[in-house]
């Protein structure tokens, strides 16, 4: 029996959770390898930036259900900051930088 390759991202390493997650539901599979390769990569950050267990699976199953309604990337985050193919935006740094200060 052999595992069907799925695509990865651009930057960060495809985490096994996911790809088991896309792997058993179709229509997410598709929607996730029509995407961009940089998109795909904005899903995995997204999924692993966070820092609890119960946080990253309710991320999971949102990129399921996202991807299957036609999302193409996550909404209302600031993307990947471990790129290093392009400078961070100026409101990215603004945005992290609030971070760090309110810590």
């Amino acid at each position: 029996m052999t595992k069907k390759v799925i695509s990865g991202g651009v930057v960060h390493d495809f985490p096994a959770d996911l790809r088991k997650a896309l792997s058993a539901d179709r229509k997410a599979l598709m929607a996730w390898e029509d995407i961009t390769p940089l998109a795909r990569n904005e899903w995995i950050c997204w999924t692993i930036s966070v820092k609890m267990s119960e946080t990253r699976k309710d991320h999971i199953a949102r990129a399921i259900s996202k991807l299957k309604e036609g999302m193409r990337r996550p909404c209302c985050w600031i993307g990947c900051v471990h790129r290093t193919d392009k400078p961070i935006s100026p409101s990215v740094k603004h945005i992290l930088s609030k971070k760090s200060k309110s810590k």
